[in-house]
């Protein structure tokens, strides 16, 4: 579905972004995985999609840091020629009830989850709108949408991907390219792990399909939207959190 598509995943070493890379990988795209100091994680992503057939390199950058993005653009395009699908996914969190967040704990969570978005897109943005199946995905969150107890600044920056996502949308239209956002819910990754167990089982009981998401249940609806199929949607935030919000 993929093939001739070259495809990058911001934050691809693991959780949500190897499984991103591994399935578009799968589907014959070519795949550059950006980390920042995952490089160990990130080589063992790019093998597993070789080991299925596809094509992989890593690449290292601070996506907070516009010119380490343009040098990573060089490299990608040096590799596999200009861009096609960009999957913004990398993200941070610095949790802490609002009254006790310090003014770097906002500016830090800003800087890489919406900065890093700009930074990456505003990078890579003349490919996608002159690629015949230009694609822009987003990954966003639940918590976007709805708000989570002492995660203000990462709540922020989720929702600001809705906007982002939509302005782009309109910008991108008259070329044929698309901008779409999934919001995932509480997905089952190194994040989830550092919760502690008594509130996974608060926000278990809110979940009606009863079960965190898999990796696996966010990659597959991000090879729909970075396909040919998804061609006529565009400024939507899919929603993938096992019905906790519709």
């Amino acid at each position: 579905m993929l093939e001739d598509q070259t495809c990058l995943v911001t934050g691809g070493s693991r959780g949500i972004g190897r499984a991103v890379a591994e399935e578009l990988g799968r589907n014959g795209a070519d795949v550059a995985i950006n980390y920042r100091s995952s490089e160990a994680a990130a080589e063992a992503t790019a093998e597993a999609v070789r080991e299925e057939g596809g094509n992989a390199i890593t690449v290292q950058a601070d996506i907070s840091d516009y010119e380490q993005v343009e040098a990573m653009r060089e490299t990608v395009t040096a590799e596999f020629g200009p861009l096609d699908v960009l999957v913004n996914n990398a993200g941070i969190t610095i949790d802490k009830k609002f009254e006790n967040m310090t003014k770097n704990d906002w500016d830090r969570v800003i800087d890489v989850n919406l900065g890093g978005a700009f930074n990456c897109t505003h990078c890579f943005f003349e490919d996608i709108k002159s690629a015949e199946n230009g694609r822009l995905i987003n990954i966003s969150s639940v918590v976007g949408q709805q708000g989570n107890y002492g995660q203000a600044n990462y709540a922020t920056t989720k929702s600001g991907l809705f906007g982002f996502t939509r302005t782009l949308a309109l910008e991108l239209a008259s070329e044929g390219s698309t901008a779409n956002c999934i919001a995932p819910g509480f997905v089952e990754t190194d994040m989830l792990e550092t919760v502690p167990e008594r509130v996974q089982e608060k926000i278990l009981r809110r979940i009606p399909l009863n079960r965190f998401a898999r990796p696996e249940d966010v990659s597959g609806i991000v090879r729909f939207v970075a396909s040919p199929d998804s061609s006529y949607m565009t400024g939507q935030v899919i929603a993938v959190n096992g019905g906790m919000e519709w």
